[in-house]
């Protein structure tokens, strides 16, 4: 990454990764929201447990009785925090996309300039594309996205969400662009975005390096074509 408002690093992928463990999100797949800390303890136990377990051998080869056995917890008390294995997998989803939501922001916050932009941009699909093939548990949960019609929606909404961000910054580079325009590019190219990844990290590390180099400058085509041609 280059460029004073590119703020994500390298460095900050580790620190992403605990401050996603410590993220709490209000999300609808544990049946159970702990209020006390020692059940929020518990919570983050459960899914850490979870994401060694993936990370060691993929979500379809995890068990409930194994991530409770792991947890130190009964399975009674694992069902009372997730129904059933792919709520667990979403919450693990969530907490990601929202640590990603922060970052993006982060990132765009101060672009103003479309030379800022292009590096807050770039910069932001490197790390995601980095912390695609560096974690594990991302990997598998994205790879297997189009089986779980719930993790589908997530994916909508992170998309929406995202392309929101982006669409912001881009307004703030030029007032006068067309909002609906700027809108539609945006989301379309998050979900792009996220389409390329799951391909990119399916194929050889050479190919896929190339097709992320080749979604970022279609991408930033389209991005300097909304914004420049304006006044059309």
């Amino acid at each position: 990454m280059s460029g004073r408002n590119a703020k994500i690093s390298a460095a900050q992928i580790s620190a992403a990764r605990e401050s996603s463990r410590r993220t709490q999100e209000t999300a609808s797949s544990p049946r159970r929201r702990p209020a006390q800390q020692r059940s929020r303890e518990r919570l983050d136990r459960i899914l850490a447990v979870a994401s060694a377990l993936i990370a060691e051998r993929g979500s379809d080869q995890m068990k409930m009785s194994e991530v409770a056995e792991l947890a130190k917890i009964s399975i009674g008390s694992l069902y009372q925090y997730f129904p059933d294995k792919s709520a667990i997998i979403r919450s693990l989803a969530e907490r990601y996309s929202a640590e990603s939501r922060r970052c993006i922001a982060e990132a765009f916050a101060e672009v103003s300039s479309l030379d800022g932009l292009r590096a807050a941009y770039e910069g932001l699909v490197d790390v995601y594309y980095a912390l695609f093939l560096a974690e594990p548990v991302m990997r598998d949960i994205w790879s297997g996205m189009q089986a779980d019609k719930q993790l589908m929606a997530l994916e909508l909404a992170e998309s929406r969400a995202c392309g929101a961000l982006l669409g912001a910054a881009m307004q703030r580079v030029r007032q006068d662009a067309d909002a609906k325009r700027i809108a539609s590019s945006a989301f379309l190219i998050w979900q792009l975005g996220e389409a390329t990844m799951r391909l990119a990290i399916s194929l050889d590390r050479g190919e896929g390096d190339a097709l992320v180099a080749a979604f970022k400058r279609m991408t930033w085509g389209e991005i300097y074509a909304t914004l420049m041609h304006a006044d059309e």
